[in-house]
């Protein structure tokens, strides 16, 4: 698993500090993240996760606790590889 530490709590729609309507997505296919440009990290690495099937978890560091939570394997952020809850 690689966990991915941001400023915000997910991977979203659109950029939440310019849009207050930004949509956070729970899950996301890898293959959402590379064909709608989500920018959650470098190409390479989504398309590298993707082939060695490792998930990826982003979520806001600036919530405490958070790094526990998410090596726990809580609910934090969101979740890429897998299935995709885009509606």
């Amino acid at each position: 698993m690689v966990f991915k530490a941001t400023k915000v709590d997910g991977v979203y729609d659109c950029d939440p500090k310019d849009n207050p309507n930004a949509r956070r997505y729970e899950s996301l296919t890898y293959s959402h993240v590379l064909t709608h440009d989500l920018r959650v990290m470098d190409g390479t690495a989504i398309a590298l996760c993707k082939e060695n099937h490792i998930p990826i978890v982003v979520f806001d560091l600036s919530v405490q606790g958070n790094i526990v939570r998410a090596i726990k394997g809580e609910k934090v952020g969101t979740i890429v590889g897998g299935f995709c809850d885009v509606r």
